[in-house]
């Protein structure tokens, strides 16, 4: 790091691809810092309404989570040279508890898309958990008129496949990673 006129702090890239010691200068911003495949990834901060529907999920995924299970908000998870960053991991029981969980420890990984992270939740994010064998993972779009959960799960080599599609106050009940009762407009 280096301090600039105005003693503003500057970073420098490093001067061959980004590790996850790097992601320990930038600070406590709200910006979402993550690797992929050594490259540096940056989420602008997110509004109260994202904010919002993570800590309901995580009190919906807690509530209905068996003994040994834990339910985390923003854990990072280390695959292979990239160090992401979901919206809510599910941890699996005897889970290592360490502050990057290898991905055999994750049963899912849930994004909460909003404009900026569009791409990335859709299309980037899901590869790397797919290739990192992560059994479930979820999105929630927040921006229709009613809040929709997209519920995949993993097919082998063929990626995730798409399960169901849960909408607004439909209640509905998940099965996995443990039995789940869901309804999206709670989130919000």
């Amino acid at each position: 790091m280096i301090l600039g006129q105005g003693s503003l702090a500057r970073w420098t890239a490093p001067s061959g691809a980004w590790s996850k010691p790097d992601l320990h200068m930038f600070p406590q911003d709200g910006h979402r810092y993550e690797i992929v495949d050594g490259s540096l990834h940056v989420t602008p901060p997110l509004d109260a309404a994202h904010e919002a529907a993570v800590q309901a999920l995580v009190t919906t995924l807690r509530g209905a989570a068996p003994p040994g299970w834990w339910v985390c908000a923003r854990q990072g998870i280390q695959v292979g040279a990239s160090n992401l960053i979901p919206d809510v991991t599910v941890l699996r029981p005897q889970s290592s508890g360490s502050t990057w969980t290898h991905p055999a420890d994750a049963a899912l990984v849930v994004e909460v898309e909003s404009a900026p992270s569009r791409r990335y939740d859709r299309l980037l994010k899901p590869a790397l958990y797919a290739d990192a064998g992560i059994p479930r993972y979820w999105r929630l779009e927040l921006d229709e008129p009613e809040p929709i959960l997209h519920v995949y799960a993993l097919e082998s080599s063929a990626g995730y496949t798409h399960e169901r599609t849960v909408r607004g106050v439909e209640l509905t009940a998940l099965d996995a990673p443990y039995p789940v009762r869901v309804a999206p407009s709670a989130w919000v």
